[in-house]
C-alpha cells in the first residue's frame, strides 16, 4: 500500500506558473504508474497526465500538452507535475494517483488507479 501527499498549489495568476509535487510513502514507489487528474466544481475528474514506472513512457490530455510536464524522482519517492501558462480553466483541485497493476504502463482512466492523495487546490486568477 502507498499513501500519497500533494503539495504546491495555490493561487496564481493566468499566465504564471505552479509546479505540484506528490510524495509517496513505503520503499515501492517505482513499482507504480504515476497519473495527474483534476476535478473543478460540478465536473467530472479530468486526466491530466500519466509517467511509467521508470519515467520514459508519459503520456498528456490534449487540454495541457505542451502546458504542462510530468516527471518523477524514484529515488525521492515523488511524482512532479510541472504547469505553465496556466489559464483560469485550469482552476481545480489536483491529485495524484498511483496505479499498481504491472500491465500498466501508463493509465488515462481514474478507475484504472489504486491509490489516490488527497488532493491540493489549484486558483488561477483571470
Amino acid at each position: 500500500q502507498v499513501q500519497l501527499v500533494e503539495s504546491g498549489g495555490g493561487l496564481v495568476q493566468a499566465g504564471g506558473s505552479l509546479r505540484l509535487a506528490c510524495a509517496a510513502s513505503g520503499r515501492t514507489f517505482s513499482r507504480y504508474a504515476m497519473g495527474w487528474f483534476r476535478q473543478a466544481p460540478g465536473k467530472e475528474r479530468e486526466f491530466l497526465a500519466a509517467i511509467s514506472r521508470s519515467g520514459s513512457t508519459t503520456d498528456y490530455a490534449d487540454s495541457v500538452k505542451g502546458r504542462f510536464t510530468i516527471s518523477r524522482d524514484n529515488a525521492k519517492n515523488t511524482v512532479y507535475l510541472q504547469m505553465n501558462s496556466l489559464k483560469p480553466e485550469d482552476t481545480a483541485v489536483y491529485y495524484c494517483a498511483a496505479c499498481a497493476a504491472t500491465r500498466v504502463i501508463v493509465a488515462t482512466t481514474p478507475g484504472i488507479y489504486d491509490y489516490w492523495g488527497q488532493g491540493t487546490q489549484v486558483t488561477v486568477s483571470s
